[in-house]
């Protein structure tokens, strides 16, 4: 997918969420705008371990 795709997609996302949401979204983005790219990887395997690994996060806490 092309810059314009993209988006054009993030956009259609964007209608469908809740105006209360709206701003949070904005501050994330502007976090990842304003952030080093090693930060910004840092934070997406984060993101991608928990996301792989919520049982064993969830075995974990109990």
């Amino acid at each position: 997918m092309n810059k314009s795709d993209l988006k054009r997609e993030i956009n259609k996302v964007m209608d469908e969420i809740p105006e209360s949401e709206l701003e949070n979204i904005l501050e994330y983005l502007k976090e990842i705008k304003d952030s080093s790219p090693e930060k910004t990887n840092l934070s997406k395997n984060l993101g991608k371990i928990i996301r792989e690994d919520k049982e064993l996060l969830r075995r974990l806490a109990s």
